[in-house]
């Protein structure tokens, strides 16, 4: 194999596909990247088993051929490399290294066989639909913060996608809960995705889709079976397993009669809770919300930091009552709203708390309260 390619094109494609690659692995193989030189392009994979990512990028090629390098070695050499620099790479049999030169810089890197390198299958099974990049990024923004870290309800793992009718429409929902709180996002369902399977995609997927998302101009082709999803971002591609479990019925958790409204001003009410919240337990993070006519008071209790009060005015007209919540989730929630107000709707103090963004109305929060 032998070829050369633009420093910025070989690093942006390396930057892709790098980022599956754990730090840490039994199977050597799994460290490496698989470059794949052909018809004037350079095609890079990497796996971790459970998903794989594809991308290519414009190359000269002069001779074909493939092999697998260290990926994150190589990257860090690329990254270190100056601007606009022609990067040649070169591996023959004779020399079980992989040449990677640049100007005056020359490295030789181990290689492993490209047969030995695992690729994933796709599903031909399930339904195939084309996303909006921005719908997409949104579903996966409003909902990520949500999911599960605890590896025992690993179904709990990941971001929940499915398509729903609600009043005849059909919608593409991602939903995540970790117990704790849950995040719904909808969008109008594009055509093919109706009727497709709902799927759990692992935590680890859905970042690297972001990130991957962050790159991408075109809209994106999405594939979803049973056992995998397939994300489509024109040259690059990302195949995942999806999580073998079943979400549990959110709808359940999801209030219905909350009839105490209080709307309040995000940003205040977020930097409010933020300072009283410098003093919290840090295990807990709770804060206590007293409301009252037209106001909230915030407190936070330490028995070792002492006491944090604040009084933001919102808009509440119903019968005063206490309730906590952590810190932490308040805030979270609060950094997904994307009106100047958020819309809480409260039932009682045991019972979990239903909030609103009035300027995204396809979004729902729920956040169950804390004893304070």
């Amino acid at each position: 194999m032998q070829l050369t390619i633009e420093r910025s094109a070989l690093l942006k494609a390396l930057g892709h596909v790098q980022s599956v690659v754990e730090r840490r692995n039994t199977i050597p193989i799994l460290s490496n990247v698989l470059l794949s030189a052909g018809r004037d392009r350079l095609s890079f994979a990497a796996t971790d088993l459970d998903m794989e990512i594809v991308d290519e990028a414009d190359a000269t090629v002069q001779v074909e051929g493939q092999i697998t390098a260290p990926a994150h070695t190589l990257y860090e050499i690329v990254r270190k490399l100056p601007d606009g620099a022609e990067v040649a790479l070169t591996y023959n049999g004779d020399d079980p290294r992989l040449t990677v030169q640049a100007g005056r810089s020359k490295f030789n890197l181990p290689v492993l066989p490209a047969g030995d390198f695992p690729v994933m299958s796709t599903d031909q099974s399930g339904a195939r639909f084309t996303l909006m990049k921005d719908d997409l990024a949104r579903l996966i923004d409003k909902t990520r913060f949500a999911v599960s870290t605890e590896e025992t309800r690993y179904y709990l793992n990941g971001l929940y996608l499915h398509t729903v009718a609600e009043g005849g429409i059909p919608l593409l929902r991602a939903v995540a809960t970790d117990g704790h709180r849950l995040a719904l996002a909808e969008t109008p369902a594009p055509e093919g995705a109706a009727g497709g399977p709902g799927v759990i995609v692992p935590r680890k997927t859905i970042d690297q889709v972001r990130r991957l998302l962050d790159d991408g101009t075109g809209p994106v082709e999405i594939s979803v079976s049973p056992q995998k999803i397939r994300f489509e971002f024109g040259q690059a591609s990302l195949t995942s397993k999806v999580i073998d479990g079943a979400f549990p019925d959110y709808m359940r958790v999801i209030p219905k009669g909350n009839d105490k409204q209080a709307d309040i001003d995000n940003a205040v009410f977020a930097s409010a809770v933020d300072r009283v919240a410098t003093i919290s337990a840090e295990k807990s993070r709770s804060v206590k919300l007293a409301f009252e006519l037209d106001r909230v008071t915030l407190t936070v209790r330490n028995m070792e930091a002492g006491q944090g009060v604040e009084e933001v005015e919102i808009g509440y007209s119903e019968a005063p009552f206490e309730i906590g919540f952590n810190a932490r989730y308040l805030l979270d929630v609060a950094g997904q709203i994307t009106g100047e107000n958020a819309t809480f709707l409260f039932a009682d103090p045991a019972s979990p708390t239903l909030v609103l963004d009035p300027g995204d109305p396809g979004v729902q929060y729920v956040l169950m309260p804390l004893r304070v």
